[in-house]
């Protein structure tokens, strides 16, 4: 669906920050939609020009944007997909219906348009690393395009992400401290560089059972049609990275323990961090590589699917409890 207004004046056309809600609060009325947002409920896809490139981003408004500024979820497929598929199996729109923020889903690059795309978190991925992409600067451009469209709280806005798109994650927690609340990784470890800065929460979802991140890190399995392979960072190494950036303790106390059929997860910990931060860590067995909590997807490929934790909640769960103090 393409972006609708209820000011057919302003349709499609950037404005500053905060433009209806400085209209409604200076005492005017000229048909800001309700929640002084541009976007009602529903669901919208744009492009941007980022780099002499042109970019695709699917967004989906909840039915609470009637009611005002909602925080910001961007949610980063994996190497290999796209934003529509992503977008799917995930089944984050139907959370963001449940607890009230907006999601967006962006693509990635590759040869194709729709296909085979990938996301340049550094030493990673693919085409988008292999021409040098700059997916830090196109992710900034996507939030200041979004703020025009939409009323976003500016200090709620948060990066998730699956495989590849959770390396993109950790790389935009580290590069973009002072814009994003909090980043969280599905299944993809990427230690942090840049180690300046503000702390930022960072919660890691992954399986010691992964066939294709694995969680000790090393040469994973060739990817299907291309035989491409790469090298991941450990999971622990990634956790104690941010541990050291964010000024956390160094032992983690164990939070929760759950269990379906031969599945657990258990919840970890890091606390005492700068500012408030914390970094923890759902550490899964049993699982395979798939989104936790999604209907079951190319088990052969990624290993089992399972339902012992929903990632879509624990996440937002994390999520919900951080935003920046500016």
């Amino acid at each position: 669906m393409q972006p609708h207004s209820k000011l057919p004046w302003l349709k499609n056309t950037p404005l500053p920050r905060n433009f209806c809600l400085m209209i409604l609060f200076g005492g005017l009325s000229i048909g800001c939609p309700s929640g002084a947002s541009f976007l009602t409920p529903g669901d919208y896809r744009f492009e941007l020009t980022k780099s002499g490139r042109t970019r695709t981003y699917w967004v989906h408004v909840p039915p609470q944007a009637i009611s005002g500024p909602l925080p910001l979820v961007i949610n980063l497929h994996g190497g290999g997909g796209n934003a529509r598929q992503h977008r799917r199996s995930s089944g984050m729109d139907e959370a963001a219906d449940r607890d009230g923020y907006i999601a967006v889903y962006p693509n990635g690059t590759g040869r194709w348009t729709n296909h085979l795309l990938t996301w340049n978190a550094g030493d990673c991925c693919g085409y988008a690393q292999n021409q040098g992409i700059d997916d830090v600067g196109f992710i900034s451009a996507l939030i200041d395009d979004i703020e025009r469209r939409a009323a976003i709280d500016f200090k709620r806005i948060y990066i998730v992400g699956h495989s590849n798109g959770g390396m993109m994650a950790h790389r935009l927690g580290d590069e973009l401290p002072e814009r994003i609340a909090a980043i969280a990784s599905v299944a993809g470890a990427h230690m942090p560089f840049n180690r300046k800065g503000r702390s930022v929460p960072v919660l890691q979802l992954h399986s010691v059972d992964d066939p294709r991140a694995l969680y000790e890190g090393s040469l994973g399995p060739p990817f299907p049609l291309t035989g491409m392979r790469v090298m991941h960072s450990s999971v622990q190494a990634t956790v104690s990275a941010w541990i050291q950036r964010n000024g956390c303790d160094s032992i983690a106390s164990e939070k929760e323990l759950k269990k379906w059929h031969q599945h657990t997860a258990q919840l970890w910990v890091y606390g005492n961090c700068r500012n408030g931060a914390e970094v923890a860590l759902w550490k899964l067995s049993g699982a395979g590589h798939g989104w936790p909590g999604a209907e079951p997807k190319m088990e052969v490929l990624l290993g089992p699917a399972t339902k012992v934790i929903d990632a879509n909640t624990e996440v937002w769960r994390f999520f919900s409890r951080f935003s920046l103090s500016r």
